[in-house]
């Protein structure tokens, strides 16, 4: 897929998790530009769209099935460098009970680590 593909197909999973959390835009409408919310909501908001790309095992984000959803999905120019930031940034998760706050902070992670290659609807 193309980036605007991608992102075309991740708003989908966005228009099926704002709702849930009852977030808003405002909210959630800048977490590609590394605006993370540090609001309960918001963090579960971005569990659900990972749930949604069936990333999440076991209430974290699963290595082996984010990788496979890399590879499907992810421009072939990008895919490396977001597979090296999974790598580095996936155990964040493991500081946090809170299911939602742990991918949260990984994906927080993703951002700062790689904020060139970082898709999010």
């Amino acid at each position: 897929m193309t980036r605007p593909q991608l992102k075309k197909t991740l708003t989908i999973m966005k228009n099926q998790c704002m709702p849930k959390y009852k977030v808003t835009n405002e909210k959630v409408g800048q977490i590609e530009q590394g605006v993370f919310v540090e609001d309960h909501d918001v963090m579960c908001y971005i569990a659900c769209v990972y749930k949604t790309a069936q990333v999440v095992k076991n209430k974290r984000l699963d290595k082996d099935l984010v990788s496979k959803q890399i590879d499907v999905l992810y421009p072939a120019e990008i895919r490396e460098a977001v597979k090296l930031s999974t790598v580095k940034c996936i155990p964040v998760q493991y500081n946090y009970e809170d299911e939602c706050e742990g991918i949260f902070y990984s994906v927080k992670c993703l951002y700062e680590d790689n904020p060139a290659n970082f898709i999010f609807p």
